[in-house]
């Protein structure tokens, strides 16, 4: 059986068990895939993780069915979620963070990764805290 053809491929950052229709059908209406079951997969893979933003790669193929591959959160929204308000990030936080965004990453090292999540975290202004 030959592999499907994909005819569409587009990154989408969607609101976590909730995504926009609105928003599914500017990006995605001309691919004349099955928008309300492309938002239904999403709601339902990314329900647990409400209230974050989970990026999207949506594979729409020539038979006009799709795939989804969920990414982490942005690296960002992580960082503030983790402050809670501070403009300090502990090593303990910047570990979670890095360990979470691995996937997403070009490194399988946590502290390649967690130098990274600090870089970030530095140009948004965010002090890290060396323990």
């Amino acid at each position: 059986m030959a592999a499907k053809k994909t005819i569409h491929e587009i990154t989408m950052q969607l609101e976590a068990g909730n995504a926009s229709m609105m928003d599914l059908g500017k990006m995605l209406g001309h691919t004349g895939t099955n928008l309300v079951g492309i938002k239904r997969a999403y709601d339902e893979a990314t329900g647990g993780q409400r209230g974050e933003t989970v990026p999207v790669v949506i594979s729409v193929f020539e038979d006009k069915t799709f795939a989804l591959r969920l990414k982490t959160p942005p690296t960002s929204s992580l960082i503030k979620k983790a402050m809670n308000g501070r403009r300090v990030l502990t090593r303990a936080q910047l570990r979670v963070i890095a360990e979470r965004k691995l996937p997403d990453l070009n490194t399988t090292d946590v502290e390649a990764a967690m130098r990274v999540i600090a870089g970030t975290a530095r140009s948004m202004g965010v002090t890290i805290e060396e323990q």
